[in-house]
């Protein structure tokens, strides 16, 4: 089991969307994984804006209990999100899986959760393929 569950909003959105096509998958891993989950302010942003206000006490929820924790300090690896997201601008690279595939980086066994199909394009430490657990 990996020793830091970083999750994506994708994920987020499916855990706390019931009609989402993933939610069952989602339910599955939340399961599985242990908490918290780890994630960055900038992915938390995109599942507030993806849930909207039907779904933002859910997510609130979820950070109140302690099982999802902002973990990434932007500005202590800027240049490198920065350069992740110049490196990948043809796919383009979202500013929050620049800082997500970062903490992949930085985090000791890492895993990222999400329903995102980029990930398997984004590679870690210039050529390693980002672990992650998604549906398809």
């Amino acid at each position: 089991m990996a020793a830091n569950h970083i999750a994506d909003s994708s994920f987020f959105v499916a855990l706390l969307t019931e009609r989402d096509r993933d939610h069952d998958w989602a339910v599955a891993q939340a399961a599985r994984h242990p908490r918290p989950w780890k994630t960055c302010e900038a992915a938390l942003s995109e599942g507030f804006y993806m849930l909207g206000s039907s779904g933002m006490g859910a997510l609130t929820a979820l950070i109140e209990r302690g099982s999802v924790v902002s973990a990434f300090d932007f500005g202590a690896h800027a240049n490198d999100v920065l350069q992740l997201m110049t490196r990948y601008s043809n796919v383009p690279m979202a500013f929050a899986h620049a800082c997500l595939v970062r903490m992949s980086e930085i985090l000791s066994d890492p895993i990222l959760l999400t329903t995102d199909s980029d990930f398997r394009v984004y590679r870690r430490n210039g050529r390693q393929v980002v672990p992650c657990v998604m549906p398809r």
